[in-house]
């Protein structure tokens, strides 16, 4: 299984910002569908930010505004970066992307995570 490298993240004061990157081997044959998710201990994982293969953009609302999502593509990899700007401690968490592939037969995967934590 192909699993996508998670990297960025890390401790911020309130009013920060962060970028989460996320990487995996591009696959000429599959559509993506490339999310980002948190997970707080006590509470579903929740999405974040999304990019589809046709570049549309979704955020949560919550993010309000202070997130950005971007994809960056050779031939080889695609990256997936999150932009965080304005962090708030309700931010803090473990965030996954997650790789949704269609019309192939690679199969969607999961990232390691990355803990982003924000101090008051």
């Amino acid at each position: 299984q192909e699993r996508p490298v998670q990297s960025g993240g890390g401790s911020v004061e309130a009013g920060g910002s962060l970028t989460l990157s996320c990487t995996a081997s591009k696959f000429p044959e599959c559509k993506e569908d490339i999310r980002w998710y948190r997970e707080v201990p006590g509470r579903e994982r929740e999405i974040v930010s999304s990019i589809r293969n046709d570049d549309y953009k979704y955020y949560a609302d919550f993010v309000e505004g202070r997130f950005t999502i971007s994809r960056a593509q050779d031939s080889v990899k695609n990256t997936v970066n999150l932009q965080m700007n304005s962090l708030k401690p309700e931010d803090t968490a473990m965030y996954y992307c997650k790789i949704d592939r269609m019309k192939c037969r690679i199969p969607n995967s999961w990232g390691r995570g990355t803990q982003v934590t924000v101090s008051p």
